[in-house]
């Protein structure tokens, strides 16, 4: 790393989850083992094989002013309550708006919008269409309405990437302060993909736990029982600024945003490569632009989503990049997975963990898989040392995406 290069620190924090509306209530939940699995009440759930999810905490439409609510997608709700959060968290900088950037991404985008507005073209013509259904469907939507709620001219973008598009959209937020283009990026990731055809699809994947008896305890990561993924909604967003601009301003700073690296495992759509190769690279490479060795690295939030191949292949991976030492857990067995949220979210709880010193305990991990070396932290909560100590993000998506970033303490 250039010893001139220019510094990234994290400022504000953003979240709405299954666990909690704001920061503070979902951190002290994932403290306290709590899980925001739940039966789906929906009248859809009588036709899909799954019938739970983590549905979010608090209800966007009952955040946002309800003209505003009524133009925005779901998703693009979530986005904006946990943008403010994080902006008003950031202590609302002032900054020229073309110094000013927005990179929010969506895996899947606005598909409750899609679906709705299809049945409303087919039942009652195109004419009942409301016009801002392309602004609530595009990918793009969430990043865009951030930009405009706070006048970003810097650049607007939104990186897909299926289940690792949030951490690609941190990763991008810090190219486009490093290389000058802006001073202040919004960053993060947002999901809200619980509807009748998405469950549907990720069960003929066979890609979704079916514990319709226990949705609490259906997301196990590591566990020898595990059998699939549980869907969840929400949204997370940080505040990135050039450590020059933050200091100039008194800012407060969470945490250095150090490093980031990607890869692609050309192996399958929707399996991960068996040897963790792209997974070793993206981590690897995420050291490298850290300039830091994994020793220095005391704590992964890793990707682990409970599904039965990729949880252990992932932590084979860690012990090969960074070592069997850092305190590894998977904040997915209390949320659920937020798929492109993902990212956004648990980039949020990799800060907390680091600023805060403690990471919280996996749940549901009753009886531990076979190969695992690594330190899982599950059972109770377990501290950070004190001192210069780095953790670590991990996601990866469907189509062989890998995105990790490295945190250090302030």
């Amino acid at each position: 790393m250039s010893a001139n290069r220019v510094r990234v620190v994290v400022t504000g924090l953003g979240a709405t989850t299954p666990v909690g509306g704001d920061v503070t209530s979902t951190w002290s939940a994932l403290l306290a083992g709590q899980s925001g699995v739940t039966t789906i009440t929906e009248d859809w759930v009588d036709t899909v094989p799954v019938k739970f999810a983590g549905t979010a905490a608090v209800d966007p439409a009952e955040v946002l002013p309800r003209p505003e609510a009524r133009r925005l997608d779901r998703s693009e709700q979530f986005a904006m309550v946990a943008a403010r959060e994080a902006w008003q968290d950031a202590g609302a900088p002032e900054v020229a708006p073309e110094r000013l950037g927005v990179v929010v991404s969506s895996g899947i985008g606005g598909i409750n919008t899609t679906l709705s507005a299809y049945d409303t073209y087919k039942e009652r013509g195109w004419n009942r269409l409301s016009p801002f259904t392309v602004p609530m469907l595009m990918p793009n939507g969430p990043a865009a309405w951030i930009g405009l709620d706070r006048g970003a001219q810097a650049g607007v973008h939104a990186t897909v990437s299926a289940c690792a598009s949030g951490a690609e959209a941190i990763g991008y937020a810090m190219d486009m302060i490093r290389s000058g283009r802006a001073d202040v990026v919004v960053a993060g990731g947002t999901e809200a993909a619980i509807h009748g055809l998405n469950v549907a699809a990720f069960a003929a994947a066979r890609a979704m736990s079916t514990r319709n008896d226990d949705p609490a305890g259906a997301s196990r990561p590591w566990d020898r029982d595990r059998d699939g993924f549980v869907l969840g909604e929400g949204a997370g967003i940080i505040v990135l600024e050039s450590e020059e601009f933050a200091r100039a301003r008194g800012a407060r700073v969470y945490a250095y945003a150090s490093g980031v690296g990607y890869s692609a495992d050309s192996h399958h759509i929707t399996q991960p490569e068996p040897e963790g190769r792209g997974i070793i690279m993206a981590m690897t490479q995420a050291l490298n632009d850290a300039d830091i060795t994994g020793l220095d690295v005391k704590h992964v939030n890793a990707h682990a989503t409970s599904t039965p191949a990729g949880d252990v292949i992932e932590v084979q991976a860690v012990a090969k990049a960074i070592g069997t030492h850092p305190l590894v857990t998977s904040t997915k067995s209390m949320t659920g997975h937020l798929l492109g949220g993902a990212g956004g979210i648990e980039s949020v709880f990799t800060i907390k963990a680091l600023h805060d010193r403690i990471v919280p305990a996996t749940i549901n991990l009753d009886n531990l898989d076979d190969g695992i070396e690594v330190d899982l932290v599950y059972g109770a909560n377990r501290r950070l040392p004190e001192g210069d100590i780095a953790a670590v993000n991990n996601s990866f998506g469907f189509g062989g995406h890998n995105a990790t970033v490295v945190f250090k303490g302030a």
